[in-house]
């Protein structure tokens, strides 16, 4: 049986994890027959937005990352510290600005942004040791970063929109054109990615496309 971590990033989709990603990744994980480790960073979360009226919350609001992940998780989940590339056969970030925003500072310096230290390190070692990543939404930023300043320019897709895709290039990697229901699969570095709620209109195109993407990641891990 495969072991995946899924890297969330808090809870709800301006301010953490898109919960419908996360929960899509979670389900066809388990329904291919996957153990599923959830993991997240242990730390405050950078600003909390009220998804009701979708504004920012008063400043002195502070959540923590790993806790507001647990929601998603149903509180089985680990600090992401405690996650070693050895430990696990793939990994996969599922998108929402938290991604953006928790895991990397790219929603606030776009392309010089920096990431969190223990997502470096952990995604670093699953480049190393070649092992699958997977990367949904807006995350295919982070992996562009990290593998960016290593000059490993990986394939990576976020869909369409022209900003985005020039800042992806911009850290070295090369953006591909995507539909939501679609992936790119860079077979040299084994990372897959799929566009998810950036172009997608509803929860089940997102899905097709991230099955599609758990199933291909679970291939490369076998």
């Amino acid at each position: 049986m495969a072991r995946i971590a899924v890297c969330l990033s808090g809870c709800g989709f301006l301010d953490g994890a898109e919960i419908q990603e996360a929960v899509f990744t979670l389900l066809a994980l388990d329904r291919a027959g996957a153990e599923i480790i959830c993991c997240a960073p242990d730390k405050l979360q950078a600003g909390v937005v009220n998804h009701r009226t979708q504004r920012p919350e008063h400043e002195e609001e502070e959540r923590n990352v790993l806790v507001e992940s647990a929601r998603i998780a149903r509180g089985n989940i680990k600090s992401l510290s405690k996650i070693a590339a050895d430990d696990i056969d793939a990994l996969i970030f599922p998108g929402g600005f938290g991604a953006a925003k928790n895991l990397c500072s790219f929603a606030s310096n776009g392309p010089d942004c920096t990431v969190d230290p223990q997502v470096e390190r952990l995604t670093s070692d699953m480049l190393e040791k070649r092992k699958p990543i997977g990367a949904i939404c807006i995350a295919p930023a982070v992996l562009a970063r990290i593998a960016g300043a290593r000059k490993i320019a990986v394939r990576l897709t976020i869909g369409n929109d022209p900003g985005t895709a020039a800042a992806i290039n911009r850290m070295g990697a090369h953006h591909c054109p995507c539909e939501t229901t679609e992936m790119i699969v860079d077979t040299e570095h084994r990372i897959v990615s799929t566009p998810a709620y950036m172009t997608g209109k509803g929860p089940a195109d997102v899905y097709t496309g991230i099955e599609k993407l758990v199933n291909e990641i679970l291939t490369l891990a076998n």
